[in-house]
């Protein structure tokens, strides 16, 4: 777990159902606020400008959630953890008209970030109150093969949970998908990237086109960071991102095709009796 940041009581701040303190804190970087859970930097959110992506892998979701459908239109999206829905806000701001669903287990959380971040008037945004993977079976029967976008980025703390990794759950998760929809997924992971190579295989046992967008070390498992894995049942928009995603500033590349196939090599399905967490990061990474 990181470090937790000491900062003035006076910042915006909710106590969460695991004893954990969540603050919504001015960027120490850039414009705008970011959520901070238990020291660990959750999200960034600027309010003048909500197509500002500070955090580098919401960039990238950012830059496959552009290529659906036609530019502007309106978007079915569901995101499976809130966060200070950067994201929903994100698709708000360009693609406006868009119907979004949010799945979050944390009541509190969402309070915070909705009195001290206030969503855009007239946002068609709606937040759902519990279990990730429950809510998915829970979300209006019309969803059901009809949602253009999932997003799946759920951290307890720093670590994405158990069941939220497994087979059973892509498998659930992919049902919602139209026929060209999309399955957005945050991976992190360290040295060797043996969790990411086991979900990255996961995921394609389920959705035959698969790709990871990540920066250039993070992909060659040399630092820890986060991994975008974007999977439809339909071929990915993606002969564009390459060059996109090596402008930088960071270097990043998109691995797909055989360079996918020699990623997940080796690599065993996760099932709901074997899934584990998510690496635990180091503890100095979050520090500023």
């Amino acid at each position: 777990m990181a470090r937790a940041r000491v900062e003035p009581d006076d910042h915006p701040h909710r106590r969460l159902s695991d004893g954990t303190i969540a603050r919504i804190v001015p960027s120490g970087f850039t414009t705008g606020y970011e959520l901070d859970v238990a020291g660990t930097p959750q999200s960034h959110v600027d309010l003048d400008d909500p197509r500002h992506l500070h955090f580098e892998y919401v960039g990238r979701m950012a830059a496959v959630i552009d290529q659906l459908r036609m530019p502007g239109q309106p978007l079915t999206a569901v995101h499976l953890g809130a966060g200070a829905l950067t994201i929903p806000r994100y698709i708000e701001a360009t693609r406006p008209g868009s119907r979004q669903q949010v799945i979050e287990l944390e009541q509190a959380l969402v309070d915070l970030v909705k009195e001290t971040l206030p969503l855009p008037r007239g946002a068609a945004i709606r937040t759902r109150i519990g279990d990730a993977r429950e809510g998915l079976t829970r979300l209006p029967a019309a969803l059901t093969g009809a949602v253009d976008l999932l997003v799946s980025d759920v951290y307890s703390g720093s670590q994405t949970p158990a069941h939220l990794t497994s087979v059973e759950f892509y498998r659930l998760a992919a049902g919602l998908l139209a026929p060209d929809g999309v399955l957005l997924i945050n991976v992190a992971d360290g040295s060797g990237l043996a969790f990411a190579r086991r979900q990255v295989a996961t995921v394609h046992a389920v959705l035959p086109s698969v790709a990871v967008l990540a920066e250039v070390q993070v992909l060659k498992g040399r630092r820890f960071g986060n991994l975008v894995v974007a999977a439809s049942p339909s071929p990915l928009p993606t002969t564009w991102l390459p060059r996109l995603m090596a402008a930088g500033p960071h270097p990043a590349k998109v691995a797909q095709g055989d360079e996918l196939v020699e990623f997940m090599r080796g690599a065993r399905i996760v099932t709901d009796a074997d899934a584990t967490p998510s690496p635990r990061p180091a503890a100095s990474l979050f520090e500023r």
